[in-house]
């Protein structure tokens, strides 16, 4: 069942599943959303025209939330996304991200803000524009969102300080960043993760 907070792609990483396979499997179409409580098949159906779901081929989710307190999960040495810029503050989306709303120039460089892959480049997610998602050790992950163009591929790996886009056009019309930072899908103020300016 889905979580708040999560995403199709946290709950495909969770399970060691590929996103598009997940959303295949579930009919979701670029653009749809998933909400708190949807169930997902988390397989292939099982014939033609199945609905039952099929069992994860991954270890379920344990009830306790991962918290970066606990060293089973703690979080990357995290640098800022943007060199300069005006912190505007915290951003709530409808799907449930928490994000960091940073104003700057337009085509200013987004730098990766610690080591890590490239799983998710496009346009597909409502309210994020031209986005990027990164995932680094221990299940977390960062996302970047309202770029003007991208500087990097699905299965890239990148390091901390490496431009992956520019700055784009957000809500308003104005130059900004959307940045999110997450643990197992969970969202956190990335003003209590981020080192201090």
């Amino acid at each position: 069942m889905v979580r708040a907070g999560e995403t199709l792609y946290a709950i495909a990483h969770r399970y060691g599943l590929d996103y598009r396979e997940l959303a295949r499997w579930n009919g979701i179409h670029t653009g749809d959303l998933i909400h708190p409580g949807d169930r997902l098949r988390l397989g292939r159906p099982s014939g033609k025209g199945a609905t039952a779901a099929v069992s994860a081929p991954g270890p379920e989710p344990s009830a306790r939330r991962a918290s970066p307190d606990d060293p089973e999960h703690q979080p990357p040495s995290w640098r800022w996304p943007v060199e300069g810029g005006t912190v505007v503050g915290i951003v709530r989306q409808p799907s449930g991200g928490v994000g960091l709303r940073i104003d700057g120039g337009l085509d200013q460089p987004i730098l990766a803000a610690a080591d890590g892959k490239v799983v998710y480049t496009g346009s597909a997610l409502r309210g994020y524009g031209q986005l990027v998602i990164v995932n680094h050790v221990r299940g977390w992950l960062t996302a970047y969102g309202h770029n003007a163009s991208l500087r990097v591929k699905e299965g890239e790996e990148v390091r901390a300080g490496q431009q992956i886009a520019a700055m784009g056009l957000g809500p308003g019309q104005q130059p900004m960043l959307y940045f999110e930072i997450r643990l197992e899908g969970q969202p956190f103020d990335p003003l209590t993760q981020l080192p201090k300016r």
